[in-house]
């Protein structure tokens, strides 16, 4: 096995040769991280490409010296007995190239809990996390990857409630397929709690309108609401710049990558999202509502015809993104799980994020500088 940079025109192809990967690790999200200098790297069996990555590299002050990222990647084959024939190539190619370090989010699921069991234990004041639950599913091939980061000296980056610099350890997700069948729409429709369909059904009959678009003409009217959101619900918004890179980036690279929808009810844009996609998982990356005529139900709107337009793309999951591990019901971050679990999908933990020190006193430093952060 060897590794190298490889054209992006390369790195794509490999991309399209498989069900999906993460947008993040599309070529396009290098030029999004502008800040980040960005490499697509290949790895090679025999000249055959049987691998790739994006990788990113975040420069240390006044030093030529970089912690190479890989956020939610690479795309290799995580099922192998011997990750270290991947990785070793890997870090030997990064420390080359000047980093002290690496940190990688392998794609690879641990757990997996049903909304049922997740509203219970929100509901029981026995449960205060998705860990005080037994899980639904324990995925042998998570298991594998985790035991063989330990013996490889790879260390595990754990982040209170799941969120941590990088990417969130847990999302929700709603599976598109049974048996690997598709769903139909009134399957999934009927996978929602009452509530969710209860308020489908309002938004249809007070007239909320759902539309969308592959351009990025109306990307200030999203970005206007957005910024609204945030100085409702307390956190720092993006700037506009950085979503009209995002959406340029993403739809140079393909016409079906990014989509804006919007939510309107008598004229009034009353919820706006971006939706991604790869293959066959989609995405709700960003989402807005105003404060404003709530009552009329444009979240669950959007969200069901994002939904639908997932399913008539053939994807087979359509992923709500991060979610907390707190079911505790006073937690101020419950709320979003209790939207999300709505839809009747599952919570999702993945292996999360890991770092290998090449540099242990740069490393040492850098680790210092992120807690005290």
């Amino acid at each position: 096995m060897s590794v190298r940079t490889i054209p992006e025109s390369q790195h794509l192809d490999l991309l399209a040769s498989r069900e999906s990967a993460s947008f993040l690790q599309t070529p396009a999200w290098g030029r999004v991280k502008s800040e980040w200098r960005r490499e697509s790297l290949g790895w090679f069996r025999d000249e055959e490409l049987v691998g790739a990555a994006l990788v990113l590299y975040r420069q240390l002050p006044r030093l030529k010296r970089y912690l190479a990222y890989l956020p939610e990647g690479p795309v290799i084959d995580w099922e192998t007995d011997e990750l270290d024939q991947w990785l070793a190539p890997m870090t030997a190619h990064l420390k080359s190239q000047g980093a002290f370090g690496v940190r990688m989010g392998p794609p690879v699921v641990t757990r997996r809990w049903s909304a049922a069991q997740v509203k219970d234990g929100i509901a029981d004041p026995a449960v205060r996390r998705l860990d005080d639950l037994a899980p639904t599913e324990r995925d042998t091939v998570g298991a594998r990857v985790v035991s063989q980061l330990d013996e490889l000296g790879w260390r595990r980056q754990v982040a209170e409630g799941g969120f941590a610099a990088g990417q969130p350890q847990y999302v929700f997700q709603v599976p598109l397929t049974a048996d690997g069948a598709p769903r139909s729409e009134d399957d999934v429709l009927k996978g929602m709690n009452q509530l969710w369909r209860r308020n489908i059904k309002k938004a249809a009959k007070l007239g909320v309108e759902v539309t969308s678009s592959g351009g990025t003409e109306d990307l200030k009217a999203f970005h206007d609401l957005y910024v609204h959101t945030a100085q409702r619900d307390h956190f720092t918004p993006r700037p506009l710049a950085y979503f009209q890179t995002m959406a340029d980036a993403l739809s140079a690279e393909s016409p079906d990558r990014i989509r804006l929808w919007f939510a309107r009810h008598e004229g009034d844009l009353v919820a706006s999202t971006i939706a991604i996609r790869v293959g066959t998982h989609a995405w709700y990356s960003y989402g807005a509502s105003s404060t404003e005529k709530r009552e009329v139900r444009g979240s669950n709107a959007i969200q069901w015809a994002m939904l639908r337009d997932a399913l008539a793309a053939g994807a087979r999951v359509y992923d709500l993104r991060g979610i907390t591990d707190t079911l505790d019901p006073d937690d101020s971050h419950a709320g979003l799980i209790q939207f999300k679990v709505g839809t009747g999908g599952e919570a999702v933990e993945y292996a999360g994020e890991w770092d290998l020190p090449l540099n242990r006193p740069l490393y040492a430093a850098f680790d210092l500088y992120m807690r005290r952060r």
